[in-house]
């Protein structure tokens, strides 16, 4: 990219850079290009497709639910019960 490119997009995006931010800019887009062109270059055929980039399976568990506490364990905690519920005081008049 050149230091002509990145002023338009400056002026489409409505920026104003100073000289050492567009550099940075400058160097941060043209080190990615380069990256993105080596990366084109690699040959990738015959690998296969990953799901994850650590290569791990089956890490998670299987997603079940258990019941722990029984409902009149926790409303015993409670400052106050009413009907089978928490009683908490009015927030919203």
């Amino acid at each position: 990219m050149t230091d002509e490119q990145i002023r338009e997009y400056e002026a489409m995006a409505k920026l104003e850079l100073d000289g050492e931010t567009r550099r940075w800019a400058l160097d941060a887009i043209n080190g990615l290009e380069g990256s993105f062109r080596k990366l084109s270059n690699a040959d990738a055929k015959g690998a296969a497709p990953m799901v994850g980039v650590l290569g791990i399976g089956g890490a998670l568990r299987e997603d079940a639910a258990i019941k722990i506490w029984r409902r009149e364990q926790l409303l015993a905690l409670a400052p106050e019960e009413r009907d089978g519920y928490f009683q908490a005081p009015r927030t919203l008049e």
